[in-house]
């Protein structure tokens, strides 16, 4: 047994305490002593042992071990997950049945055989760093769920919105792997949240991972884990947080980040439902609903040699494709006005309204930065703004740069649209009916029908 571990012996016994001294102190880096339960109480809360060797009689004519169990239920209230094991000279079956049934781990006899207390005291002791390492995981997940991000609302009445909402309200209950398709800012992390809110899995770990701020050479660490010794920092084992979400939900924003090594080591994951911390010589199950979110063309990334396919299929089983706000509408108003409300009771202001120019200035403009940059734009005008009224020089939005610009001369008739839609679908297909028909969402027979409608 390494040297670990805060031990207190609670015995009135002193040529007990003496031996068990003798014996222990090579083995654990503390040990405390103390000769009444009064005693042991205070040093419960002071010393907050890993391990406590509790006598179960004190009294010179106590034989029944009450006093022991009485302690035993006080030490207890103190720390429901102290780790004890009760030591008498009186010991027969139906005391130890009632020792456990009360909270002791063990009962050891005195006299008590050297290797077999050894070894007790051993198991204990996994079992207290066991158990530290469950609340340490719990504050993880409590940390990583990040609680208040999960009650920012989702906004919009447009039907592009509305297409969105009924997505997630169909989705939601399956436990199928979703991919969230959107431009940065769109809020794809809010329809990763609605999904986990909605969801059975809701109240189990949520963990959002983003991989666009992970440096490469810890991708491995964070999401997988380490065992103690696995690399020169590595002073003590942490769980991954694939591990932490277990049971729960993972949410794996920018998944177009990933390099193709770690695209291999997450698609084990996903088909095998087991993880391998670094440095570790088994695996671990785990149980994870998948979320994955990218503003990147995936399949085009595909078609580079930069995404694996068979990942792509793994982890869209069904895809939300989040609309930009300049596709949205007067949601653009709502939106608005909501931030105006926000950032009035922030900043201690008394605004009422947003003038008819700004709100035509505001929905005018193309918003590359979609809902994120209304934000920061709302924020601005109410710091900006000294009397009741939001107004249109409280606004000082960016020109629309040359990509919106192109954006905006695209044609919008509808045949056009069409047979730009199948030319592209059937050249990342390389000519493939039946996959050109599942990527545009229809059948092999209906393309055909298309294709000669079309003379394509």
């Amino acid at each position: 047994m390494n040297k670990r571990g805060k031990i207190l012996i609670v015995d009135d016994n002193k040529d007990v305490l003496f031996a068990l001294n003798l014996l222990l102190e090579p083995q654990v880096d503390k040990i405390k002593v103390a000769t009444s339960p009064e005693k042991a109480e205070a040093l419960v809360k002071s010393f907050q042992p890993d391990v406590i060797l509790l006598d179960m009689n004190f009294s010179s004519d106590a034989i029944e071990g009450e006093e022991g169990f009485e302690c035993l239920e006080h030490i207890l209230c103190i720390d429901p997950q102290a780790v004890v094991l009760f030591m008498t000279a009186y010991s027969d079956t139906d005391k130890a049945v009632r020792a456990i049934k009360a909270g002791a781990m063990d009962f050891i006899p005195k006299p008590w055989e050297r290797e077999k207390l050894l070894s007790t005291l051993s198991a204990a002791l996994k079992l207290r760093y066991s158990q530290q390492e469950v609340t340490q995981l719990k504050e993880q997940v409590s940390a990583l769920t990040t609680p208040g991000e999960e009650a920012v609302e989702m906004i919009g009445q447009s039907a592009a919105m509305e297409e969105v909402f009924r997505s997630i309200e169909k989705l939601a209950e399956t436990s199928a792997n979703i991919l969230v398709l959107g431009e940065n800012g769109t809020g794809k992390d809010l329809v990763a949240r609605s999904l986990y809110r909605n969801s059975p899995r809701f109240g189990a770990p949520f963990v959002s991972i983003d991989l666009g701020a992970i440096p490469e050479t810890l991708f491995e660490s964070e999401l997988f884990g380490y065992e103690k010794g696995a690399f020169t920092d590595a002073k003590a084992a942490k769980a991954g947080r694939i591990e932490v979400a277990n049971g729960g939900t993972l949410f794996l924003d920018e998944i177009g980040n990933l390099s193709l090594q770690m695209q291999a080591k997450l698609l084990t994951v996903i088909e095998k439902k087991r993880i391998s911390r670094l440095g570790a010589t088994s695996s671990i199950a785990v149980d994870i609903r998948l979320i994955c979110a990218t503003n990147r063309d995936l399949r085009a990334m595909v078609e580079e040699g930069t995404f694996r396919e068979d990942l792509l299929y793994r982890i869209n089983t069904m895809e939300i494709h989040i609309p930009p706000l300049r596709e949205r509408g007067k949601d653009i108003l709502l939106l608005a006005e909501y931030f105006q409300s926000k950032y009035t009771y922030k900043y201690k202001k008394v605004i009422y309204s947003i003038a008819s120019d700004a709100q035509a200035k505001l929905l005018k403009y193309a918003w590359p930065g979609n809902v994120r940059e209304l934000q920061h734009a709302m924020e601005r005008a109410v710091i900006l703004c000294d009397g009741k009224t939001l107004r249109s020089e409280h606004f000082t939005l960016q020109p629309p740069t040359r990509k919106v610009k192109e954006e905006q001369e695209v044609s919008l008739n509808l045949e056009q649209l069409e047979r730009q839609a199948i030319e592209k679908a059937m050249r990342l297909c390389d000519g493939n009916v039946t996959r050109a028909g599942e990527m545009l969402g229809i059948s092999r027979y209906a393309l055909y029908r298309k294709l000669k409608e079309l003379n394509l």
